[in-house]
């Protein structure tokens, strides 16, 4: 029975900047997640920030049960992951994406897409900005598919995350306020919980312990 379904190459944006083959490389942080795990992580931080993922674009076959997920076994010459998704409040023709081509596996361009979206929406609970104006950065223009694709934005995530930016607090932060910060993304984190990140407890810990000493 064939479990996976032919997809054409990536359908990246016209004469938008790619990351050289000859400088992609692992991804340096921890991600311990699975292949399938880091894309479904996708879906699981847009709906965190309010967002309804539409596709998920690769230049690899998908599970025919499941499109936006490549086969475990792709290892594609282009390792490029977009994710196209539209606000819940928004009309349908309101879309935007993600992308990202840095790294040198499907898993972790995936996983930087993720963190990606899950490091804007912490920028907005910290009020560091508004949710509309983190939405716009990556805001697709209106008009067809090739005009739209043209303004995606390229994930290049940096690999030590400042611990405010972790934890979502403001420099200068008092203790208690960390420890509280700490707390709350730790019981989202934890499977227990009913969460899916058991793999970032790691990173908040370390953010905790940097801020505290």
């Amino acid at each position: 029975m064939n479990t996976t379904e032919q997809r054409p190459d990536l359908d990246w944006p016209e004469g938008y900047p790619r990351t050289a083959p000859s400088e992609r490389e692992p991804y340096p942080g921890n991600i311990t997640l699975g292949h399938r795990e880091a894309f479904e992580s996708i879906d699981e931080e847009l709906s965190r920030w309010g967002a309804l993922l539409q596709r998920v674009e690769f230049a690899a076959p998908a599970y025919v049960n499941d499109s936006r997920i490549p086969h475990k076994s792709s290892d594609p010459d282009d390792p490029g992951v977009v994710a196209y998704f539209r606000r819940e409040d928004d009309h349908a023709d309101e879309g935007y994406a993600i992308a990202c081509d840095r790294w040198d596996s499907l898993r972790d361009n995936a996983r930087a897409i993720a963190l990606y979206a899950r490091r804007k929406r912490l920028a907005e609970r910290c009020g560091v900005t508004t949710a509309d104006s983190e939405f716009e950065t990556a805001r697709l223009p209106p008009g067809d598919e090739d005009a739209a694709s043209s303004d995606v934005i390229a994930v290049e995530p940096e690999p030590d995350r400042d611990p405010h930016e972790v934890l979502g607090v403001a420099e200068g932060a008092p203790d208690p306020v960390v420890k509280g910060a700490f707390r709350e993304l730790v019981k989202e984190a934890h499977g227990d919980q009913g969460g899916s990140e058991k793999w970032d407890v790691g990173e908040l810990k370390q953010a905790r312990d940097e801020l505290l000493d």
